[in-house]
Formats: C-alpha cells, sequence, structure tokens
C-alpha cells in the first residue's frame, strides 16, 4: 500500500515534467515484460562495464530487431533499475562502436568451426550464444528535473554518481523521449523548426521497423548575437542552412522586426531564384522584407545599384583595379607596377603627424591624378575636405618644394611655375608635369632632398607616375574607363542606407555574383566595419536596445585573415565583441582549417556535412569536443542536407536532415521582442 502511495506522490509531483515522458515509458516496459510482450519493447541491453565517460553494453540480436537497429551514432537511455525514492533521470548515451565480449574468442572460434564444416543450420543453443555481442556508447550527458522550471528538464554533461554496471538497463529511446532528447534543451523562445531527427545516410529499415519522426527545432535566440559555422564540401546543403536560419529570423521577427540582416551573395543564390533547380530566393520568398543591391542588374529582379567610390577607398580600390586588370590580362611592365602598388587609407595618413603625411598624401593624390584623366567622375569638394593638403589647406596641393617645380615646369617648355595647386584639375596638370620630367630625368638632382639627399619619390611613386604619364604608345589612364560603371562620386551614401535598412528589420541581399574576390572583400570589409561601427555607436550612446545584426558570410575563406596574431581586423572584432554589440555571423567554408583560429574558437553554433579529409575532421574535434568520436561519421555520409548539428542551446551534436527552404515551408512559433 505505501509503494502505491510513494509512486502516486511521485508521479503528481512531476505530472508536469517532460520527464513524465520517462516515467510512463518505464511503467509500459514493465507492462509489456511482466505479459512477455517481448516485440513491443524498447529493452536493448544490459550494461557490462560504467565509468563516468563511456559505457559498454551487451545486446542481443533480438532486442536490437525489436527496435529497428542500433546503428553508431543513435542515442540510448541508460535508466535505473527502479526510480523508487528518486526523481525521474536517465543517463543520454551515443553508440560509437561495437566491442569484444568476455566470449569473443570462444564466439569466433564457433564460427570458425562452423564454416569449416559448412553446416546450413544451427542448434537452438549454439543460435543462442552467437547471437550476443557489446556495444561501446559515449556517455552524453544526464536529463533530470529543472528544479527553478518544473516544467522544464534539465541536461547536465556529466553523471552526478556511477554504480554497480547491473543496477542499469539500456533502452531505445520512444518518440516522446526523443524528442524530448532533441527539443528539450532549446531555448522556448522564438522555436523554429530545421529539419529531421536522421541518426544514417541509409534509408533501408532494419526489420521492418520504421525510424523515428522527430521534427528538429532551434532558437533564433541561438542565432542572434552569436556565431555560426557551415563545413563540408559544395552542393551539400550549407546555402540551403543559410537560407533557413535567414527564413527563421524573418518569421519569428514578423512583427517586432528587431533583427536586420546583411547577406553578401557571392554567387547571387540569395537575391535571384534558380528555376534550372528549382530554387527560390530569399528575396522573391519575402518581398516585403527583403532589399537587393546589385552591381550588375538582373531583369528579373529589382535592385538598387551597388557602386564602389574609388576616390574615398584607395587602399581598398586599387586592389579592385588590380584584381579587374589581373581578369582582363593586362600584363605590361608599367601596368603591373601600377596595380601592385598599396595605397594607404585616407584615415591612417591624417592619424600621422604632419612632418610624416607628405609621402602617403602624394600617393593618394597621384593615384586621385590617375582616376580623373581615365574619367572617373569625382565630388571635388567632399575630397577637398579629407584636407589632406594640411591642417588648413584643400586637399590637393603635394607640397612639392621650389627646385623640383622649377626643374619640372623649365623642362616642360621653359614657362613660369604656377602657383600650387588648389583643384584637382590643377593636381593632374601639376602630376602630369612632374610624372613626365622624372620619366625623362631619373637622375636629376632636384628629384633628391636638399636636406637629405633621399628621393623625393620611392619605387611606388615612381610606378603611379609612370602609369599616369607614360611613355609614347602606352595607354596608362585610359585603360580604367572600362570600369567606369563600378564607380560613383557618391557611393558612400548607400552605406547610410543599407544601416537604416538594417534598423528597420530590413534583409539587404548584396548581390555580387559577377564579381571578383576583389571586390567582394572590398565591400565585405567596407560594409562589416560600417556595421561595427554603427553598432557601438548605438552601444556606446546605449541605443542598443533588443536590436541585432546577422551577416553573412559566404566561402569565407577568401576573406577572413587566417592570421591569429591579428586581432584589429573586423572578423576577428566580430569574434571578440560581437556579442556586445548585438552583431550575429553566419559563415560558410569547406573546411574548419581555413578560417582563423580565433574566430573559429569563439564561435558557438555548427552546421557540418561531409567532409572528404581526415585531417579536416580531426581538426573539428579538437577545436569543439562534441564533434570528438563523429568523425567517421562525417567523412563517410554525402546525403545533400545530412547535417550534424551543434546549437548553443544543444549540449550534444544533433543529427538532422536539414529541411529544403520553402517560402512557407515553416512559421515561427513567437515573436518575442527580448
Amino acid at each position: 500500500m505505501n509503494k502505491k502511495v510513494d509512486e502516486f506522490f511521485t508521479e503528481a509531483e512531476y505530472q508536469d515534467s517532460p520527464l513524465r515522458a520517462l516515467t510512463d515509458f518505464l511503467k509500459q516496459e514493465r507492462q509489456n515484460e511482466d505479459a512477455k510482450n517481448y516485440d513491443a519493447m524498447r529493452f536493448v541491453g544490459y550494461v557490462l562495464d560504467l565509468g563516468f565517460d563511456e559505457a559498454k553494453i551487451i545486446t542481443s540480436d533480438p532486442f536490437k530487431k525489436a527496435v529497428g537497429g542500433v546503428p553508431r551514432g543513435s542515442f540510448l537511455i541508460m535508466a535505473p533499475d527502479s526510480l523508487k525514492g528518486v526523481p525521474p533521470h536517465f543517463s543520454l548515451l551515443r553508440v560509437t562502436d561495437t566491442a569484444p565480449t568476455p566470449l569473443s574468442q570462444e564466439v569466433q572460434q564457433t564460427y570458425f568451426e562452423l564454416h569449416k564444416k559448412s553446416m546450413p543450420e544451427l542448434d537452438i543453443w549454439t543460435k543462442g550464444e552467437l547471437q550476443w555481442g557489446a556495444l561501446t556508447a559515449r556517455v552524453l550527458g544526464m536529463f533530470f528535473p529543472d528544479s527553478a522550471q518544473s516544467d522544464r528538464a534539465a541536461f547536465s554533461g556529466d553523471v552526478n554518481n556511477v554504480v554497480s554496471a547491473h543496477r542499469y538497463k539500456i533502452y531505445a529511446p520512444t518518440e516522446p523521449l526523443l524528442d524530448l532528447i532533441v527539443n528539450g534543451t532549446v531555448r522556448t523562445e522564438n522555436q523554429f523548426p530545421i529539419g529531421q531527427l536522421r541518426f544514417t545516410e541509409c534509408t533501408l529499415p532494419f526489420a521492418q521497423v520504421p525510424q523515428p519522426d522527430i521534427q528538429v527545432k532551434v532558437s533564433t535566440d541561438d542565432f542572434r548575437g552569436f556565431r555560426t559555422a557551415m563545413f563540408g564540401k559544395t552542393r551539400l546543403g550549407k546555402s540551403n542552412v543559410v537560407k533557413i536560419i535567414t527564413q527563421s529570423l524573418i518569421e519569428t521577427t514578423s512583427k517586432a522586426r528587431n533583427v536586420g540582416q546583411l547577406i553578401f551573395d557571392v554567387n547571387g543564390e540569395y537575391a535571384n531564384d534558380n528555376p534550372q533547380d528549382g530554387s527560390t530566393s530569399i528575396r522573391s520568398a519575402y518581398v516585403d522584407r527583403c532589399q537587393v543591391y546589385a552591381l550588375t542588374k538582373r531583369s528579373e529582379t529589382p535592385s538598387k545599384p551597388l557602386r564602389l567610390n574609388f576616390y574615398e577607398q584607395p587602399e581598398s580600390c586599387i586592389g579592385v583595379i588590380k584584381s579587374l586588370l589581373e581578369k582582363d590580362n593586362r600584363s605590361s611592365d608599367y601596368i603591373r607596377s601600377f596595380a601592385s602598388v598599396e595605397l594607404p587609407s585616407i584615415e591612417s595618413v591624417l592619424a600621422l603627424p604632419q612632418k610624416e603625411r607628405d609621402r602617403p598624401v602624394r600617393k593618394i593624390q597621384i593615384y586621385w591624378a590617375i582616376l580623373k584623366k581615365a574619367g572617373f567622375a569625382a565630388k571635388p569638394e567632399k575630397l577637398s575636405q579629407k584636407k589632406l593638403g594640411g591642417f588648413n589647406a584643400k586637399g590637393f596641393n603635394p607640397h612639392f618644394n621650389k627646385d623640383l617645380r622649377a626643374a619640372a615646369y623649365k623642362y616642360l617648355d621653359d614657362s613660369e611655375v604656377p602657383t600650387h595647386p588648389s583643384t584637382l584639375d590643377t593636381l593632374v596638370a601639376e602630376l602630369e608635369v612632374i610624372a613626365a620630367f622624372v620619366r625623362d630625368h631619373p637622375a636629376d638632382k632636384a628629384l633628391r632632398s636638399a636636406s637629405s639627399g633621399d628621393d623625393i619619390f620611392d619605387a611606388e611613386d615612381k610606378a603611379l607616375l609612370k602609369f599616369l604619364s607614360p611613355s609614347s604608345g602606352s595607354s596608362g589612364p585610359i585603360i580604367l574607363r572600362a570600369y567606369l560603371d563600378l564607380h560613383s562620386p557618391e557611393a558612400s551614401n548607400f552605406i547610410d542606407e543599407i544601416l537604416t535598412l538594417i534598423d528597420e528589420g530590413v534583409t539587404v541581399i548584396l548581390d555580387l555574383g559577377n564579381a571578383t574576390d576583389a571586390i567582394r572583400r572590398y565591400f565585405a570589409d567596407m560594409l562589416s566595419w560600417a556595421v561595427f561601427r554603427h553598432q557601438e555607436e548605438k552601444f556606446v550612446s546605449n541605443r542598443l536596445g533588443a536590436h541585432f545584426v546577422q551577416l553573412y558570410f559566404e566561402e569565407a575563406h577568401n576573406l577572413f585573415p587566417r592570421d591569429d596574431k591579428d586581432f584589429t581586423g573586423v572578423y576577428a572584432r566580430f569574434a571578440k565583441e560581437g556579442a556586445k554589440f548585438h552583431i550575429g555571423m553566419v559563415y560558410s567554408t569547406q573546411s574548419p582549417s581555413t578560417i582563423n583560429r580565433e574566430l573559429l574558437a569563439q564561435t558557438e553554433n555548427f552546421f557540418v556535412a561531409h567532409m572528404s579529409s581526415q585531417d579536416e575532421a580531426n581538426a573539428l574535434a579538437k577545436l569543439q569536443v562534441q564533434f570528438d568520436g563523429l568523425q567517421q561519421d562525417i567523412l563517410r555520409t554525402r546525403t545533400p542536407g545530412y547535417m550534424r548539428m551543434l546549437t548553443f542551446s544543444n549540449r550534444f551534436v544533433i543529427p538532422v536532415q536539414i529541411n529544403k527552404f520553402e517560402a512557407d515551408s515553416a512559421a515561427g512559433e513567437g515573436d518575442n521582442p527580448n
């Protein structure tokens, strides 16, 4: 009688707990066992040996057949033989491999003798001996009641105690228990279905037992302000996951609109539909929540133009010009020399003491003159505001000494030396005179400093001047006219426009499908810095509120620096300070080794498809211990969309077949502005 009373109060205490699924399950198992209804049981075996990290399980073929098989990577639960006097709890195991039993040698000897004699039938006693085997499993942790929330289950990555092995039984979890295992630790706010639980690539049912139908959920709160990595070979579903994550954030914030997104679309697949493979773009699925900016406008996709300001970002745009010239196979020596020049940023020059500015200022000014001569439109009043000519001067005076100017103008036509340049046009005119003099009189003493005796122009200055005013028969700046459509003197304005859209919860897609790697890097660096400074300013002025920014980078190995000592770049800043400034990022690449280790160490969410390199799989396991033991599964499975997922909410890796992105494939559960 007292036993029944105890059971009654225990059941009442955990009536609303998710662990009710465990107590109901164990009760059903006892009933099936008492009724000898063994085929309906989920019993897998007994614990042969148990430690804090690993368990060895003895099992039998009929047990495995009854539960539809026990593949590597599948979940098992280890529960006490009796829960009497203790709260409901179970340990979670993941099957890692087969193991020898104490009788393995004798079993192999029996098999050898049977095959040697070619016996077609086994007697019932021999069959009973041969069908037993053992499995090893990793102990992932323990589910137990959450003392703070009665309607939640808690999970720990360790177990509180290990007692004798005979006190435990091993079961294959039912669908309610699998749902608890997979989704029980996921934040309840802003949940979104992302795929189906899938333990094996093989879809053939074992013993005609259907595979469990468990919908895997994520919380979009795990992406906001966090770092998410996509690893795996190409064409295996990384972009589809990006679409699903983008979709989840759009749908779970449909009312609050407190997440703005910026996608660097290197292949144009998020901005444009692809009818050939039935791919719907994010833009067409959410027309009212998306804005596309495109380098090359496509007739079927509404977009705004995306342009560079070649004048105001010299340090980046010289690399863009280099990539364009290489792409067009412009290989003359003087062109290669020009394109190899490294220019400083205007900001870095202005940060120098006044006496150290002349040389870097001249480089920028010669570069400006090249652009002007090539026909790139300029806003001289904006450039003059940079004050590169001095604290109280406009930005067009290169400050050449009087001896050099006198010698150069005398060589030109013995004309009178004009006043120092004060406009972009007069800067071009003076630099052409200086360039001709340098070209034709390279050893003239006027080209040396009177005070130090050093050359006034270094090798990079001369490369720029030679390109500005090349020898007869060479094209010079005119070859840059092919790139005029990439430039706009108003280009910097689109940054403010994009930041405003992001603040309004819009998903902005930069269609860079026809761009070179240098152009992609340019836009990624420029806009990443703009977003970082924008969010930092809001943080300092206490205006962040509940608003987040989510950035998406594909082919991240072409953008992120590999140098682990570079902590000043914007991507390292995202890794270190992104969460504080409400900046989340999703990045995709084929392998972990191509990404800065500091960024990897700060990454919370992982989606891993097939990898073909053992070294890469091991590098992932070394980076994130939860992937240790899953290397062979990652190396062997190649089904598109079949991934190992680990999010901030998950305490262990979940094998999941990701849903294919469709505009109406799912709806968010909740719209919590917090």
